[in-house]
């Protein structure tokens, strides 16, 4: 059974830092690129950032210079460090690990950036 556990969400102030942290189990968490996404109320989800299985990031533009998303393979997990957060930052975030066409999605873990 494949479950991904996001933690480190929370309450932070606009200026502020936040890291997510999302654990996999349930597969073979080297050959699945890694994502965390996410969904404001009365939005579309959206990717926020997502490493490859060689370790190579890609962002939204909305986050680069803000945000870095990184993989811990001994350990199958990966976070995602957001600095400098801003109010539109505000969602619920999504790890997702994708391998092919087949995706594997978390519970979600709730960010909340006040101004």
């Amino acid at each position: 059974q494949v479950q991904l556990v996001e933690s480190g969400g929370g309450l932070v102030q606009a200026g502020g830092s936040l890291r997510l942290s999302c654990a996999a189990s349930g597969i073979f968490f080297s050959t699945h690129d890694m994502g965390w996404f996410r969904q404001a109320p009365g939005m579309q989800r959206e990717l926020v950032a997502r490493v490859s299985i060689s370790g190579t990031p890609n962002y939204t533009d909305s986050v680069k210079g803000r945000f870095t998303i990184s993989r811990d393979n001994a350990k199958n997990t990966v976070s995602l460090q957001m600095n400098s957060l801003k109010p539109e930052d505000t969602a619920v975030y999504i790890c997702n690990a994708r391998r092919w066409t087949k995706d594997y999605w978390g519970q979600g873990t709730q960010v909340t950036v006040s101004s």
